[in-house]
């Protein structure tokens, strides 16, 4: 009797140290075998006693294109196996897998919910239609860009501190529950709205590229890097941003701009550009930004406040008088050229104080006014043209 309870024993050891678990991928066991999880001959297959306990396995950039057998890594806490050419990815039997990193791959699909113990999925760079990160409410870190996704349901995701979603298809996306969202992402999709207005600890927010129509981020107080180019705004804000160094809103549809929030001066990269009916940009220091933000549009002008703007509305409508004026911005002088009676100067601060005037003169020296932004008017006694100008 206890003779066979010995045999039996002893064939249950062999059997379970005879254990192996398939790999058909040759790429796949290679990248095993330097790892020292496997040992030559490459001959489909792994025993299982070796990976079983793994907690954590890098595979990457090995041109492997199936990672059939990972299924029994069944300790595996960190797997990163990008930049390869996986088409499927099963990661079902992965339950204790905390962060995957499969970007850079063909993947169409991938079933994570599962694997509700991940807090950082990075999936970007595939073929996905969608993704159901449903279950992951630990997440903290979503990197789904580059893909083919219509729709992406975060809303149980509350943990969320990254979202990375851009170069996508995105029609919506509702971040009304991430409200530990820090850095946002959702760039060149086709969003025609976005409401950040719950997620006041944004510091990164990254909507170029959509057809955004407003956006409101009065609440977002944190934002250092706003990023909101190629859009469809009409009217931006920013007073309440006062942590703000980086502001892209070129590309546009703007008529209003406020960037009065007591921090320009440490604003490092402001573009205002292709915003062809932008005529006034609220500042703090029309004079500062004059001199350190170029890029906006020629027919657009820093002022202080909105009396300033008001006043500019009598510049650049049709000349009635047919004369240009250059240099401008300048220094010193300003020329007048194409008119051919006599003609009469008058220069005006944006208060609608006469500063200076001339008569019978192609050219006024300015070079004592203060620096700013001013408007001349120029008559021949019958016709008359107004026209801003900016005082270096």
């Amino acid at each position: 009797m206890k003779k066979s309870i010995l045999i039996l024993f002893l064939g249950f050891t062999l059997f379970s140290f005879s254990q192996t678990t398939e790999i058909p991928d040759p790429l796949f066991e290679q990248a095993l075998i330097d790892l020292g999880i496997d040992s030559t001959p490459i001959d489909g297959s792994v025993p299982t006693a070796n990976i079983s306990s793994l907690t954590s396995l890098n595979v990457n950039n090995k041109n492997i294109s199936d990672l059939t057998g990972i299924e029994d890594f069944t300790a595996l806490t960190i797997l990163f196996c990008h930049t390869n050419q996986l088409t499927s990815l099963d990661v079902t039997n992965n339950t204790a897998l905390t962060n995957l990193n499969c970007y850079g791959n063909e993947l169409t699909s991938i079933d994570v919910t599962n694997n509700t113990a991940l807090t950082n999925l990075s999936c970007f760079g595939n073929e996905l239609t969608s993704i159901d990160v449903t279950n992951n409410t630990a997440l903290t870190v979503l990197s789904a860009d580059e893909n083919q996704l219509t729709s992406l349901d975060v809303t149980n995701n509350t943990a969320l501190v990254t979202l990375f979603c851009f170069g996508s298809q995105l029609t919506s996306l509702d971040l009304a529950n991430n409200t530990a969202l820090t850095n946002l992402e959702c760039s060149e999709n086709q969003l025609t709205s976005l409401d950040v207005s719950n997620n006041t600890a944004l510091t990164y927010l990254f909507c170029f590229g959509n057809q955004i129509t407003s956006l409101d981020v009065s609440n977002n107080t944190a934002l250092t890097y706003l990023f909101c180019f190629g859009n469809q705004l009409a009217s931006l804000g920013v007073s309440n941003n006062t942590a703000l160094t980086n502001l892209k809103c070129h590309e546009n549809q703007l008529i209003t701009l406020d960037v009065r929030n007591g921090n320009n001066t440490n604003v490092v990269d402001f573009t205002a550009f292709d915003n062809p009916d932008l005529s006034c940009i609220l500042v703090d220091d029309a004079s500062y930004s004059t001199s350190n933000w170029t890029d906006i549009d020629d027919a657009s002008t820093f002022v202080n406040d909105e009396a300033e703007c008001d006043a500019l509305s009598v510049g650049d409508n049709a000349f009635e008088l047919e004369v240009s004026v250059y240099p401008n911005p300048t220094d010193d002088y300003l020329f007048m050229e194409g008119n051919k009676n006599p003609i009469f100067i008058s220069i005006y601060n944006l208060l609608g104080e006469k500063v200076l005037s001339a008569k019978k003169t192609n050219k006024i020296d300015v070079k004592e006014l203060s620096n700013g932004v001013y408007i001349i008017r120029i008559s021949d006694g019958v016709s008359q043209t107004d026209k801003k100008f900016i005082k270096n």
